[in-house]
């Protein structure tokens, strides 16, 4: 590319163009990186579904799939995070769907019901749980590879959603929380909750 650039345009522009063309590189590479993790696998442990800093701990009625009150906890990602999902538990993928939305920013509070996004609903034996990617102002294209029927298993991949966005956690209301907002949390690796 250098050298055909080099005969259309003058060597500052090509050494520029070159440059910039390389941070973009960079920035591709760095963000579709898939890092070797060990995930923390415990049956009664909710672990983070993606890298981030949680940005909403509250209760609230969730009334897709759990149909109850419940304890959402939802983490945000920015540009620089890891950006692929993990199974937050093992469990049966007994809802998948995709729900067509907006694009506001992702850590504004309407983002998890009216964005772009897509819910799947896990069922375990301690208690179901729906875990939600939520697409952004930026990131507007959701990758899941859930499949309603299957098993899920806990810290293997979810999916992905490209160029940063959020990831919703829907729990049961008696799960005892042990993060808090703020709190920086690596994905299939940081406890977020244990089911009662």
């Amino acid at each position: 590319m250098i050298v055909v650039s080099a005969l259309f345009l003058p060597w500052q522009i090509n050494y520029f163009a070159s440059a910039m063309a390389l941070v973009v590189l960079i920035l591709v590479l760095r963000f579709f990186r898939v890092p070797d993790r060990r995930p923390f696998l415990a049956g009664k442990t909710i672990t983070a579904p993606a890298d981030g800093n949680v940005v909403v701990i509250e209760q609230m009625v969730q009334e897709e799939f759990l149909e109850s009150s419940c304890i959402q906890v939802s983490i945000f990602m920015t540009i620089h995070d890891v950006h692929i999902n993990y199974f937050p538990v093992s469990g049966r993928i007994s809802y998948q769907k995709y729900h067509p939305g907006k694009y506001l920013v992702a850590r504004h509070p309407k983002s998890s019901s009216l964005n772009e996004r897509c819910s799947v609903g896990i069922d375990t034996p301690h208690g179901p749980l729906l875990v939600r990617q939520v697409a952004g102002y930026v990131a507007r294209r959701i990758c899941c590879y859930a499949v309603e029927g299957e098993e899920a298993s806990q810290g293997s991949e979810l999916g992905f959603i490209k160029f940063g966005s959020r990831l919703d956690l829907f729990l049961p209301a008696d799960a005892s929380i042990k993060v808090q907002t703020g709190q920086k949390v690596t994905g299939g690796v940081t406890p977020i909750a244990i089911f009662k």
